[in-house]
């Protein structure tokens, strides 16, 4: 009996799977957003299975074996999840709306998420397909003129990744204004060594209440970085990203050719000089075109750069299953130096991410990160050699038998002081840097009660180590500064470790229209960092000998003076929670807390609290059937927090006895003095207020902010009472403010053509109000920046030029000069005049000025897109202004006056009455009187429009066949035109001090896509 309800139970099943297998249809089709722009990784799933997979680059998905009567669901984050009835259709297209529901769930805050209607600070998102348009290989560049608010300051440098700024500078101590990275939950000092394909998203968090949930690392605001998971019931989906690209570089400064330095040295009024062009005639001949120049004419920047090839290469595994999700990723990174010397840059990254649901209420996470790079830097000194090298000069001179190894020219030989030749120093020294990063994260969830309350505790360990390895080989071409005796190599070995454990208790439930979701927490962290290194002499070297010899072991001798051994290890332990309230989706809450202690400072614990509110306007009743207000919310936040980038205390108590007498009796005595710094945390309060708005259909959006963020307690430095020398206090106050927007359209034309337009403008005003009753502070030197309260934060400081002497006759009735002559200072025609601005008829240090700052005022950034068919191209144009750039090297001309210099002044020089009232003439700029102090003519304006990148790509047709592959080809051009009237490669100068600037390239790639 048994067997035969058995039989006929198996055989009603078997009919049940046979009408399922007879009415399973192939259904495939496209899914879009409104614009009709592809939404690649959608969702679709056979309602009630586990059937299901994901759109391909073009949207596109195929299902198999769907029942007739089955009902899909279509889902993709952001965008409103649709269910569509299957009802015997073989194709289906789906349209997804934006869901502004659905689009907060994903916004990533400290510790958690937040959705976006309901954030109350200020944060831009930038997603995957934006980082990695970019060929690089920081993943902060692709940011730049992406983000309102936020300055990426490019390197050319291979392995250099670019000075990154939020909203300024609020600390006047280098260094201190950086921003906190967060990759996954883990702290970091900057995120070079990231592959960006590994990159799901960018969030910057900007303001105050924003970034206060991470305490006193955020003070300059917190860069969150996640990295691709997995996701539930994928297919195994495998990726490769590769592109093969050239860099080329970019408005190379034109230098003075033999022809223009003659007459320059002959202008000059210097006999040596002179004599000097005459010296190289009889070395190497006479022009056959000039005959009164040498028959050399040497461009030192075209011998020094060269065309670099770069390459990228990243394949990826992602899936899962019910239970467990899964990302795995391989990256090769090389860059080539477009400076001619070992000067590249070469990494390899190991990924993975897995997380396990190991019950309802358990899961648990872990993830890890290796890489391995090895960065060749360049050469300091090459491009300022090149750039005052004298063009009447070969590199090799076939006279110099003596020379070693090779018989490199010297400009000593003409009678010149230096030796103005690159070579020797670039090709005898290597300078290696082998640099290794291991992410570690282990994160454990339980809910203790089920989607109300979630325990969370984590552990992540960043361990770096760098070794460096300096080599300096000798060699001989001249006397004085012209050899280097001894061949020279120095071991660096630095590790740095940094622990965290976290532990966060999360609450989320709904009471009808009241929202609530609060967090409380403990965060421990221990960082180190130790440093041995060593110098040894006269390792075996030369012909025939390659690294191998480069050990100390090998040396002859170790410098003492060279070894040392350094340290340093700080804890931190904080306490924080936050809150976030709304009422029926309509009034907004946000509140956090921190509580941060220290080893670092004598002040042990500051406390640190924010606030912000919001109104969603357009969930009011008076805009609830509008046609054009989508989504209109205000907002406002005010917070604290400390920065502890400020370096911790020094100094200390010293004693002296000493005697004295009182009554022809001598009596002996202690004065004692002290330095030490007692600092506590910079304080910085930030308000902002803003408005983020979705118009036309969600066609139009919007995000617009107006921020006053104010550091106080910042340390500057304090000249000490009665005791000569200085200490570090936190006294001063800066302040800086501005106003940021961000405008995008979306638009649909037709089923084969949809584009988007945007763009993003800012502004920035940076002022110092306190300096604890001190005058000024004023630093750099010849090249001297001045802060002073109401001015800038280091602001160049010189004299105002007024033009240029004509005449004598000028010079005669000019009461400043005539003083100038009556002091021994030549003063002639082609010289520059100065602005006597305290009117005492003398120019002097009392007659300097603010010459402007090197921050910007204001940037921008403009993106074009469009997709037609199966092509898509996109365009980013990028620019900034009001900073400006102080030309150290043509200022220093006046230090090295044998030297040569740009072509601009060459050209444009004075060499005459009336032929310009702008430039000196070449006796002129080395003149004393024209360059005794620095002033406006070597400091010039910083604005650039840079066309920043533009990519074409086409997205081949679908093959037939099981094996159907998703193949994009693509080529892109990074930074090709840059606008500029600056006299350097490049505007982008980080501190605004262009010694000489590494030269940012142009980058060509072509790369393809593969998705399978």
């Amino acid at each position: 009996m048994k067997i035969g309800i058995k039989f006929l139970t198996f055989c009603i099943l078997l009919s049940h799977l046979t009408v399922f297998a007879q009415n399973g249809i192939s259904v495939s089709g496209t899914v879009t957003d409104d614009s009709g722009q592809p939404l690649p990784g959608a969702s679709i799933i056979v309602n009630g299975t586990t059937t299901g997979t994901q759109t391909d680059f073009d949207g596109l998905y195929a299902l198999n074996d769907v029942p007739n009567n089955g009902t899909l669901v279509i889902s993709y984050i952001g965008y409103s999840t649709q269910e569509i009835a299957v009802n015997g259709q073989t194709t289906i297209d789906v349209s997804l709306s934006e869901d502004s529901q659905a689009l907060d769930e994903v916004v990533v805050v400290g510790y958690g998420t937040q959705k976006k209607a309901d954030l109350t600070g200020s944060i831009t998102t930038i997603k995957t397909e934006d980082i990695t348009r970019t060929p690089t290989s920081a993943a902060m560049q692709s940011l730049q003129g992406k983000v309102a608010g936020l300055q990426v300051v490019s390197s050319g440098a291979p392995g250099t990744g670019p000075t990154i700024r939020v909203r300024g500078i609020g600390s006047y101590v280098g260094g201190a204004s950086d921003p906190l990275y967060v990759v996954d939950g883990t702290f970091f000092d900057d995120i070079d060594f990231l592959n960006t394909e590994d990159i799901e998203t960018i969030s910057v968090l900007k303001d105050a209440s924003a970034s206060a949930i991470y305490g006193v690392r955020a003070a300059n605001g917190v860069v969150l970085i996640e990295t691709k998971s997995g996701k539930i019931n994928q297919k195994p989906e495998i990726t490769y990203n590769g592109y093969q690209g050239v860099q080329i570089a970019q408005n190379i400064v034109k230098l003075s050719n033999s022809e223009q330095f003659a007459t320059l040295a002959r202008e000059s009024g210097s006999d040596a000089e002179a004599q000097s062009i005459d010296n190289a005639i009889q070395r190497y001949g006479r022009s056959r075109i000039n005959p009164n120049v040498p028959d050399v004419n040497t461009d030192w920047y075209d011998l020094i750069l060269r065309h670099a090839l770069q390459q990228n290469h990243s394949i990826g595994v992602a899936g899962g299953t019910e239970s467990v999700t899964y990302s795995l990723g391989l990256n090769y990174f090389e860059q080539e130096g477009i400076l001619k010397m070992k000067n590249d840059y070469e990494r390899f990254n190991i990924r993975s991410k897995i997380n396990v649901d190991i019950t309802d209420r358990l899961d648990i996470g872990i993830s890890t990160l290796f890489s391995n790079a090895t960065r060749y830097r360049p050469e300091s000194t090459a491009f300022a050699l090149a750039y005052y090298a004298s063009p009447t000069m070969p590199v090799l001179d076939p006279s110099k038998t003596d020379a070693y190894p090779k018989p490199y020219a010297n400009a000593q030989n003409l009678g010149y002081r230096g030796t103005q030749n690159p070579f020797p120093v670039m090709e005898n020294t290597e300078n290696r840097d082998k640099i290794r990063n291991t992410l570690t994260t282990v994160d454990l969830n339980y809910q203790l009660v089920p989607d109300k309350l979630t325990l969370k505790t984590a552990f992540y360990h960043n361990f770096e180590t760098t070794e460096t390895r300096e080599v300096r080989l000798p060699y001989f071409f001249g006397n004085g500064n012209a050899f280097r005796e001894n061949a020279e190599l120095v071991k660096r070995n630095a590790t740095f470790s940094e622990q965290t454990w976290d532990n966060t208790l999360t609450y989320n439930d709904s009471y009808g229209k009241h929202n609530l979701t609060a967090l409380v927490g403990t965060s421990y962290r221990d960082r180190s960092y130790e440093q041995l290194e060593a110098k040894g002499l006269n390792f075996p070297n030369g012909p025939g000998i390659g690294d191998e010899s480069y050990y100390l072991d090998l040396a002859n001798s170790i410098d003492i003076d060279g070894v040392g051994d350094d340290g340093v290890r700080q804890y931190f332990f904080s306490y924080f929670g936050r809150v976030a309230y709304n009422y029926d989706s309509k009034y907004l809450l946000y509140g956090t807390f921190r509580a941060d202690g220290t080893s670092k400072y004598q002040e042990k614990w500051g406390y640190f609290p924010t606030v912000g509110v919001g109104w969603v306007v357009s969930e009011e009743s008076f805009l609830e059937n509008s046609n054009v207000i989508n989504f209109l919310k205000l907002r406002a936040s005010w917070g604290e927090l400390g920065n502890a980038n400020v370096d911790s205390s020094t100094g200390g108590i010293t004693s002296d006895a000493v005697d004295g007498a009182f009554g022809d009796v001598r009596y002996p005595g202690l004065v004692t003095s002290s330095d030490f710094e007692a600092l506590k945390w910079e304080v910085t309060a930030e308000t902002n207020v803003g408005l983020t708005a979705r118009l036309f259909d969600n066609k139009l959006t919007i995000d617009s902010d107006y921020y006053v963020r104010e550091t106080r307690d910042a340390v500057i430095p304090v000249s000490r009472l009665l005791v000569p020398g200085e200490t570090r206090q936190n006294v001063g106050i800066i302040r800086n403010s501005g106003f940021e927007i961000v405008a995008n359209w979306n638009q649909k034309v037709s089923d084969n053509f949809s584009f988007s337009v945007g763009g993003n403008f800012s502004t920035l005003d940076n002022e110092v109000l306190d300096l604890a009753g001190q005058e000024n502070l004023t630093s750099g030197g010849d090249t001297a920046q001045r802060t002073v309260v109401g001015g800038t934060i280091s602001p160049f400081f010189g004299l105002k030029v007024d033009g240029v002497y004509q005449t004598d006759e000028e010079i005669q009735s000019d009461p400043a000069a005539q003083a100038a002559i009556a002091d021994g200072l030549t003063v002639a025609p082609g010289d520059l005049k100065f602005v006597d601005q305290n009117g005492d008829m003398v120019i002097d240090a009392q007659d300097r000025v603010d010459l402007g700052s090197y921050l910007p005022t204001y940037s921008f950034g403009f993106n074009f897109g469009m997709n037609y068919k199966a092509w898509d191209f996109n365009l980013n144009v990028i620019g900034q202004g009001g900073n400006v750039i102080a030309n150290q090297k043509r200022f220093a001309i006046r230090q090295t006056p044998d030297a040569n210099i740009d072509r601009d002044f060459a050209v444009n020089r004075w060499n005459g009455a009336a032929s310009t009232n702008s430039y000196p003439s070449a006796r002129g700029i080395r003149n004393p009187w024209s360059n005794q102090f620095l002033n406006s003519f070597f400091v010039e304006k910083g604005d650039f429009v840079r066309l920043q990148n533009v990519t074409l790509g086409y997205t081949l047709p679908k093959l037939n066949g099981k094996f159907n592959p998703d193949i994009r080809f693509y080529i892109t051009a990074e930074r090709p035109l840059t606008f500029f009237n600056y006299n350097g490669f490049t505007p982008e100068v980080s501190d605004g001090r262009d010694t000489q600037t590494y030269p940012i390239p142009g980058v060509y790639t072509v790369g393809v896509n593969i998705k399978i």
